[in-house]
């Protein structure tokens, strides 16, 4: 006895009821759980390089629901009330944090975590303190500029936050409570919290957790495979 055919109906109906699963359970995971980042600028250098591609854990910092409802890429839409569900640890000192940049809360930055609501910051001939103690210094990071700019330069060059110094020395101020500061691994090419100051709480996105693609624009196509970084592929951000 031959088998009963499937019905075309069915079969599209099956196809388009699972597609529409797999939609809101992606939908699902990149709001609350997983969400892939592109680095776009070289203020992370050289821990993390334009074209490197994130995964990034929204789930330590405590998921939240969404603030605003709308179509995607553009500003048709409407805020909505939101809140955060709870934490499993908030973000600390040497985490790289993604966040809502505070002058624009529709672009996301990334940057190190340097200090915590509470602590105090100063930044001494490029090297940054934390309540009085050197700020560890990450691995990978970098001064591209030689040239110390003493404290009473910074109001000749890029006005900082509270104009309380210049881009190398700078401070001491307090970060206050529920909010953090940041700074970019390329210290002297880093549009960071020397410039915008604190980040809030509320602007928290999420944990930098790995690289998980490795794109260099600036190789010929003639050379493809070289323009894959294949040594960053799998690279754990720290």
């Amino acid at each position: 006895m031959s088998k009963p055919a499937v019905k075309p109906k069915k079969r599209f109906n099956d196809f388009t009821e699972g597609l529409f699963a797999a939609l809101i359970a992606a939908l699902i995971i990149r709001q609350f759980i997983i969400q892939a980042y592109t680095i776009p600028t070289s203020s992370m250098e050289d821990t993390l390089l334009v074209g490197d591609f994130l995964l990034v854990n929204k789930f330590n910092y405590g998921m939240r629901t969404p603030d605003w409802i709308g179509v995607p890429y553009t500003d048709i839409g409407f805020d909505v009330p939101w809140f955060r569900f709870p934490v499993l640890r908030d973000p600390q000192p040497y985490d790289v944090v993604i966040f809502r940049y505070p002058k624009d809360t529709s672009l996301d930055y990334i940057k190190r975590c340097i200090a915590k609501g509470g602590q105090k910051v100063n930044i001494v001939d490029k090297q940054v303190f934390v309540d009085r103690k050197k700020f560890p210094t990450p691995p990978f990071s970098k001064y591209a500029d030689p040239y110390i700019y003493k404290r009473n330069q910074g109001r000749f060059l890029s006005p900082t936050y509270m104009h309380l110094g210049s881009r190398d020395n700078y401070g001491p101020l307090t970060v206050p409570e529920n909010s953090f500061w940041v700074m970019g691994d390329n210290r002297d090419n880093s549009a960071d919290s020397r410039y915008w100051g604190f980040v809030s709480y509320d602007h928290i996105v999420g944990q930098a957790l790995i690289i998980y693609f490795s794109w260099n624009s600036n190789v010929p196509w003639s050379k493809f495979f070289k323009k894959i970084r294949f040594d960053r592929i799998g690279t754990v951000i720290r």
